[in-house]
């Protein structure tokens, strides 16, 4: 349920197009982790970064229904591309319908399988890169893209905060957690980057490649 917070953070900030509505929609419906979405306001500030960054190559590892990559596909300047990247097979027809419905689906091109298989494939550069898939492999993605962004290029990483969790004692079956930590960890100590947390929604890294 949104909180009063969220609400009042909703409707002060430019709301997303309502082409995303139905991708909102069908995936309440149609999968059973719909609070996986980014949600509006990380929608929104997606699109700011890639507009602020004047990004026109982007790479999204865990495109989840597509969301969040038509949300920075909102941000693209004429001729910009993403490469988004899933693991599950079974969402390929709900993302692949949110982009034609969203008239993306010639900036956008979705790579089936495991992440850090396909990482070894891509060339870059890339201006920013989305990082929200599984918190376990958080470390392999970052050092599988670090070297695909070109200097003073961008990296967002989501769920970094793991609700507070990040800061607390971990319970030792919360491998995600544990993954969450050794990446913040990780990249608080990489000279390559300068990094700043933001605690919206579950907490997002900014980091950005000198």
């Amino acid at each position: 349920m949104e909180s009063a917070g969220d609400k009042y953070l909703r409707e002060h900030s430019t709301p997303m197009p309502q082409e995303l509505d139905w991708l909102v929609r069908q995936t309440h419906v149609r999968t059973h982790y719909p609070q996986m979405l980014s949600g509006p306001v990380q929608g929104r500030l997606l699109t700011l970064l890639v507009q602020l960054s004047g990004a026109r190559h982007i790479l999204e590892i865990g495109c989840f229904t597509g969301y969040s990559a038509l949300c920075m596909a909102q941000g693209l300047p004429e001729g910009g591309h993403i490469d988004t990247l899933e693991s599950n097979d079974e969402l390929e027809d709900l993302i692949r319908e949110g982009f034609r419905r969203a008239g993306c689906e010639e900036k956008i091109t979705l790579h089936l399988g495991d992440a850090r298989q396909t990482l070894q494939r891509l060339e870059g550069p890339y201006d920013f890169v989305f990082i929200d898939a599984n918190k376990r492999e958080y470390c392999d993605y970052y050092e599988g893209v670090i070297d695909l962004v070109r200097p003073g290029g961008l990296i967002v990483a989501d769920n970094v905060l793991r609700d507070g969790r990040v800061w607390e004692e971990v319970h030792p079956e919360d491998a995600q957690t544990r993954g969450i930590i050794r990446f913040n960890e990780r990249v608080a100590a990489d000279p390559r980057v300068e990094t700043v947390y933001l605690p919206l929604r579950d907490g997002l890294a900014l980091i950005r490649k000198k």
